[in-house]
């Protein structure tokens, strides 16, 4: 993972997982674990032709990755703020 990245130079390595099979929790750990040693190298990995039920599991153990054809989400930047139109009723 760490020489991926280093090769690579974008900070993103690119996973695809489309041919596990079923996922379960060995894919769960398995992941957790290029991820974690992809941040300590200061990148992230991207998961490609992810199955939804891979999905699914993951948020549900509270884990997020970045998914190719899905936009990251990320906080809004500092000092933008929404347009309100006048006579728009508080909320």
């Amino acid at each position: 993972m760490r020489a991926l990245l280093e090769d690579g130079g974008t900070g993103v390595v690119v996973c695809d997982v489309g041919g596990l099979g079923p996922p379960g929790l060995a894919v769960v750990d398995l992941l957790a674990r290029l991820e974690l040693t992809a941040r300590r190298a200061g990148g992230r990995i991207r998961l490609r032709d992810a199955d939804p039920a891979l999905h699914a599991l993951l948020g549900l153990v509270g884990l997020r990755f970045q998914v190719e054809g899905q936009v990251e989400e990320r906080e809004p930047a500092l000092g933008v703020e929404e347009a309100v139109e006048t006579g728009d009723p508080a909320v």
